[in-house]
């Protein structure tokens, strides 16, 4: 019952920071108080439980690696004009009767080069839906296609943060995660270029304003060179090149952009780093302003928070009858069926993407060890459920943020297609990745 007093408080905690509009890192601190309190009323010692939390740490700490770097490159490509330039050559190549296909296939190239959905939705998106709204098509049809196509990268880039934290968690290898991600988003991708062709179709732009490509110019040397940072990045991990490495060097080209290219100096340049580029102008500003170390902060601080109590909840056996619970589900109706409830429940009560990837590993984690699953397939279960499932939920930060970037509500969803297919999809095409480990029926019909 403790248990459930605990994570009552914790949920409290988590309605609280959203209506404050305050970091959820506040609320995951509670929950970190909360539950070392249950340990130490369980009867375990405050060395025991230190040990406990810290044992999740070195899973966190590759993750934060990585982000570092993502906070890096998210300014640096700013300022040098790698966002600028395809943001600029994607609105010169706008087909007035393909505009919403466009949109999707330009956010999906973005977010998978950045492996961010935010920077992509605060960019490229924001720049999408202005002209939307000037050529006189469905903001809702719109903003779907966006969200589809942010998410692509947020699920299966190699410098995505989510991406490299379901590699940490199931310890399985991040560049094969992502073989086997574009895999399985194969026919759900191909569901959505028929779909989004077809809505193009009945929702033509009426013109393309040429006012931001005007500004863009003006701003930005719009030069093959500023391509370099994403080509680096779509490059150095097809050859095995390690991920921080590839991003580092992708930072390095970026920096030298900046200074060289761009006309921006040295110490602005490194400052931009930190800080993220903020440009004056009016229009920019609303556009590619954003990046920079600092704003990595809420993850840097949520990501450790979360495995430390996580570390707590398993060392202590406290979700033991949840386990249970899930392992009579994932018996009658399939591991992956479970997952998606889970996955449901977790981004409806928890509101975040990252502490619903934590909590699915930690809860079906051990059924699937127990059952004799691979770690692959766990970890694709994850990145098929849980992940594209928080941007679903209208209250959800991962659906939230990007639609409030967006100026839309939740009239977008039913359009945001490659959010629900994908899991739709592998429910009933799972036994063809995984036919050894995966039960004979997967679901009861």
């Amino acid at each position: 019952m403790d248990i459930v007093v605990c994570f009552a408080l914790f949920l409290a905690a988590m309605i609280f920071c959203l209506v404050k509009s305050f970091s959820l890192a506040w609320a995951l601190a509670f929950a970190l108080l909360l539950f070392f309190g249950l340990g130490l009323r369980r009867g375990y010692g405050a060395r025991a439980l230190i040990r406990m939390a810290w044992s999740k740490m070195p899973k966190s700490m590759i993750v934060l690696r990585i982000l570092f770097f993502i906070g890096l490159l998210t300014g640096l490509w700013r300022s040098c004009g790698t966002i600028a330039f395809f943001i600029y050559h994607g609105i010169r190549v706008i087909t007035p009767q393909l505009f919403i296909l466009v949109a999707f296939l330009l956010t999906v190239l973005l977010s998978y080069a950045l492996g961010t959905s935010f920077g992509v939705a605060s960019t490229a998106g924001v720049v999408l839906m202005a002209l939307a709204r000037s050529g006189g098509v469905s903001e809702a049809v719109t903003a779907g296609a966006i969200l589809s196509g942010v998410y692509f990268g947020d699920r299966g880039a190699p410098t995505s943060s989510c991406a490299s934290l379901v590699a940490a968690l199931t310890e399985t290898d991040l560049y094969g995660n992502v073989r086997r991600m574009f895999k399985t988003a194969a026919l759900p991708y191909a569901l959505c270029l028929v779909i989004y062709a077809l809505l193009s179709l009945r929702n033509s732009i009426v013109a393309v304003d040429e006012t931001m490509l005007s500004a863009l110019a003006e701003s930005f040397v719009i030069s093959p060179w500023t391509l370099v940072p994403a080509l680096i990045m779509l490059v150095l991990p097809l050859l095995r090149v390690p991920i921080r490495r590839a991003m580092a060097i992708s930072a390095a080209a970026a920096f030298v952009i900046t200074v060289a290219v761009q006309g921006i100096g040295a110490g602005e340049a490194l400052w931009i780093m930190v800080a993220g580029y903020h440009p004056t102008e009016g229009l920019l500003s609303k556009v590619v302003s954003g990046g920079g170390l600092v704003s990595m902060l809420t993850p840097f601080m949520m990501i450790p928070l979360a495995a430390l109590y996580t570390g707590i909840l398993e060392g202590t056996g406290a979700l033991t009858q949840a386990q249970s619970l899930l392992q009579g589900s994932a018996g009658r109706i399939g591991r992956f069926p479970t997952m998606i409830l889970l996955s449901i429940l977790s981004a409806m009560v928890l509101c975040n993407q990252t502490i619903v990837v934590m909590m699915e590993h930690q809860l079906i984690g051990a059924v699937y060890a127990k059952d004799g699953a691979e770690h692959e397939e766990l970890a694709m279960d994850i990145a098929n459920s849980g992940v594209t499932i928080a941007g679903l939920i209208p209250w959800c930060i991962a659906c939230a943020v990007p639609l409030s970037m967006l100026g839309v509500g939740a009239e977008a969803l039913p359009y945001a297609c490659l959010l629900y297919l994908i899991p739709l999809c592998y429910l009933f095409t799972k036994r063809f990745f995984f036919p050894a480990k995966s039960k004979e029926i997967e679901m009861k019909t």
